[in-house]
């Protein structure tokens, strides 16, 4: 059988003995559905021998992962790629960190839609065994570092990281008025603006949790300049916290008063958890030259 992708890995000197079915699940964070065609389809192999994944792994030994494409719900990457300039951060095997400029898009909306990250990133991996599978999303307005994953095998391992806080993102932001206190949590649930379908608001329609850790480092005048944790990810979510608490992000044409050349909003860094291997990789995005100097 022909196998789109192949994921092999060598488990560490230090690997406790454990059921190969914990190192894929636990461990690797692969999902039960994943799993159960590796198993049953006999694609998974210990040293180049099918095991079952009831048996132990250890330390030393090699593990290959074989996958067809219909393991995955959304095996097929379909963004028209884009020559273009990209910053790439961070790449190994299995995913790239970029960084996205402002004012560009994520992704793209709507079939053969180009001027996207996604487009670019596709146009990157031209010529390569790899494509662009969205993992994250930033605003259109906002800048900073953006996982893009280049198989689908590691799109619900980076969802599970994510969503367990495992993978963390801080940004940096300008903002009109200063917080106080002026370092804190901010846990305001967040739902759908009913007056504007473009926004969001503290406790709207259908709201869900939303946690932010934010930190003043500076202020100047009536602004100050801020870092930001997110511990959810609801869609805009930094910039609605930021409103509701007094001080907009300078420059956010949809919650914000000042106007700007730019929404000052910048993902400044990724605390990045890479699959497989579990090791910790803090990937920095440069501060933009238009975001003003402090």
């Amino acid at each position: 059988m022909e196998y789109r992708w192949q994921i092999e890995e060598r488990l560490n000197l230090d690997q406790e003995a454990t059921p190969l079915r914990h190192l894929l699940q636990r461990q690797w964070l692969l999902p039960k559905r994943v799993v159960h065609f590796l198993r049953v389809r006999r694609q998974v192999l210990v040293n180049n021998e099918y095991r079952p994944v009831s048996k132990a792994v250890g330390a030393g030994d090699v593990i290959t992962l074989n996958f067809t494409g219909d393991e995955f719900r959304t095996p097929e990457s379909s963004y028209v790629p884009e020559q273009g300039p990209l910053t790439v951060l961070f790449e190994n095997r299995d995913l790239l960190v970029v960084n996205k400029p402002a004012g560009i898009k994520s992704h793209p909306n709507r079939e053969g839609e180009v001027g996207t990250l996604m487009n670019l990133v596709s146009g990157y991996l031209m010529g390569t065994t790899d494509a662009a599978y969205m993992v994250h999303r930033l605003d259109q307005e906002t800048s900073g570092a953006m996982i893009v994953a280049k198989n689908p095998i590691v799109v619900p391992i980076l969802d599970r990281l994510i969503s367990t806080r495992e993978i963390h993102r801080d940004y940096l932001a300008l903002v009109a008025g200063i917080p106080n206190p002026k370092r804190g949590i901010w846990d305001l649930p967040l739902g759908q603006d009913p007056t504007d379908v473009r926004k969001r608001m503290v406790n709207g329609q259908n709201a869900q949790a939303a946690r932010t850790h934010y930190r003043t480092l500076a202020t100047n005048g009536g602004r100050a300049l801020v870092v930001l944790n997110l511990e959810t990810g609801r869609t805009h979510q930094l910039r609605v916290h930021l409103a509701a608490a007094g001080c907009p992000i300078v420059g956010d044409p949809l919650y914000g008063t000042q106007s700007a050349p730019r929404m000052y909003l910048h993902g400044v860094a990724q605390e990045l958890v890479v699959p497989f291997s579990l090791k910790r990789e803090r990937i920095v995005a440069k501060i933009p030259d238009d975001f003003p100097q402090f």
